[in-house]
């Protein structure tokens, strides 16, 4: 009878799992100007972000950029930082922990950001280690587009390329007009709607910019958040004013631009606003200092009377149980449905 050499022998495999890992944008590993730069340097390096031609971008990047935007940046991160780190990491942490338990004792749930840490080459790694076969990636935007949905699943796939032995794999598909998501955003907007001490005259509803050429070229953005808002605002039975924030560069970016709606509303009259980010799983940089703080001061400034910043789904009920729902869908097939 023959005998196998221990020495042959493939290593000892995990009992197969099943992994689910949220990933979002990124952030700085602290507020200081040298964490800032180091990952605005890997995030404005991203082809999908910055769709310029390197030889002309770097040189923009490394010699302007890189030294005159990290001061200014790690300050506005100052103003917005937690006990606990950054709000987006923070709360995508949050949002894994939720739903640790949600889908069985054999499915892993973790988190992962595209730029800075916990990087998602590190965590599909941890996850393939402990046994994952089958993998779904989800990234928490709830509108495509190139330059967030694809990114983070375009780093997940260069690191499947690297190993031997691969999971299977799946990616969570965007959900702007997805009955959960449209439900969860008019409970969450009704609720922090009614803990208001005033009646807003407009909602306005404030998406991340994008340049407008993406629109030309095809990317479904635009049209996804448009359709998000016509939903919200059908829900709710009243209007929503879209807008897009965080212009960058000398590029014509989609409009109408929020900082510019905001100053306008009210020369029309519009003296109380609401605004929201539906844009946005979890609030950060971009919701809390330039919505909530500088958003307020060019309203007020305009001649606006009353301003609330409407938190993201986050971590709360509806937003984790829309999630919930989205992610058991994915894995119908892989896991018994809950």
């Amino acid at each position: 009878m023959e005998t196998c050499d221990p020495s042959s022998r493939p290593p000892p495999v995990p009992k197969p799992k099943i992994g689910v890992l949220l990933t979002n944008l990124g952030t700085p590993d602290g507020p200081d100007a040298k964490s800032v730069k180091r990952y605005l340097g890997e995030f404005l390096s991203d082809r999908r972000v910055v769709e310029i031609p390197q030889i002309a971008w770097q040189p923009i990047l490394r010699g302007i950029i890189l030294n005159t935007r990290p001061k200014k940046s790690a300050h506005a991160y100052g103003l917005v930082w937690r006990e606990d780190g950054s709000p987006l990491a923070a709360i995508t942490r949050l949002q894994a922990a939720a739903l640790k338990d949600a889908f069985g004792p054999g499915v892993l749930v973790d988190w992962a950001m595209r730029y800075g840490n916990p990087s998602i080459a590190h965590r599909l790694q941890a996850m393939k280690d402990a046994g994952c076969e089958r993998i779904l990636i989800a990234p928490l935007y709830p509108q495509y587009c190139a330059a967030t949905t694809a990114t983070a699943n375009d780093k997940a796939f260069a690191v499947l390329a690297g190993m031997r032995w691969q999971p299977a794999v799946r990616t969570l598909p965007p959900y702007h007009d997805d009955e959960s998501y449209i439900a969860a955003l008019k409970t969450s907007v009704e609720t922090s709607l009614a803990a208001l001490d005033f009646e807003p005259e407009a909602i306005v509803a404030s998406f991340h910019g994008m340049p407008q050429r993406t629109l030309e070229l095809g990317d479904p953005y635009h049209c996804h958040c448009q359709k998000t808002a016509r939903l919200l605002a059908a829900a709710m039975g009243r209007e929503v004013i879209v807008a897009f924030q965080s212009r960058f560069g000398r590029a014509k970016w989609l409009t109408p631009a929020t900082d510019v709606t905001l100053e306008a509303l009210p020369g029309t009259g519009v003296k109380k606003v609401a605004i929201l980010a539906p844009g946005f799983s979890a609030d950060c940089l971009e919701t809390l200092e330039e919505l909530s703080i500088r958003g307020r001061e060019s309203f007020v400034a305009a001649g606006g009377t009353h301003f609330a910043y409407l938190p993201c789904l986050n971590d709360s009920e509806p937003g984790i149980h829309m999630l919930q729902r989205l992610i058991a869908r994915e894995l119908e097939g892989w896991t018994p449905r809950p």
